[in-house]
């Protein structure tokens, strides 16, 4: 796995990230990578449903989301997470969607199998540029 940059170590450090994936392996891979880059995981969420509650217990700062889940596509996450302020990613195999993408059209997305030290760098740069 690369190496997390102490830039991203920063900007992660102590910054609790919500990641929703359905996929265990995949689901452990970015746990990893938030958690080497000094984040808090939230989770993993494996449905919309799990995720939704989640969010209601726990404070979320950022989020890495995948779109299909077995309950359903991701928008109820999304929506719950946008008004909050939170940085969302989208890392999926199928894209996010055409009504997902008119609803939400400036939501980065990323295509597995995106490397999640990658997906941390780029959370972190976004942080990192709403803090300052």
């Amino acid at each position: 796995m690369k190496e997390i940059d102490n830039i991203t170590r920063s900007a992660l450090d102590g910054r609790r990230v919500l990641i929703v994936e359905d996929e265990p392996f995949i689901a452990f891979d970015l746990a990893d990578a938030i958690e080497s880059a000094g984040g808090t995981v939230v989770g993993p969420a494996a449905t919309v449903r799990q995720a939704l509650a989640l969010i209601d217990a726990e404070q979320v700062e950022a989020a890495i989301l995948d779109v299909n889940l077995p309950d359903g596509d991701i928008g109820p996450v999304i929506a719950a997470l946008t008004g909050e302020g939170v940085q969302l990613l989208v890392h999926t195999g199928a894209g996010l969607g055409p009504e997902l993408e008119r609803q939400y059209p400036s939501l980065r997305v990323f295509s597995k199998p995106t490397p999640p030290p990658v997906l941390a760098s780029v959370l972190a740069a976004s942080l990192a540029e709403r803090r300052d």
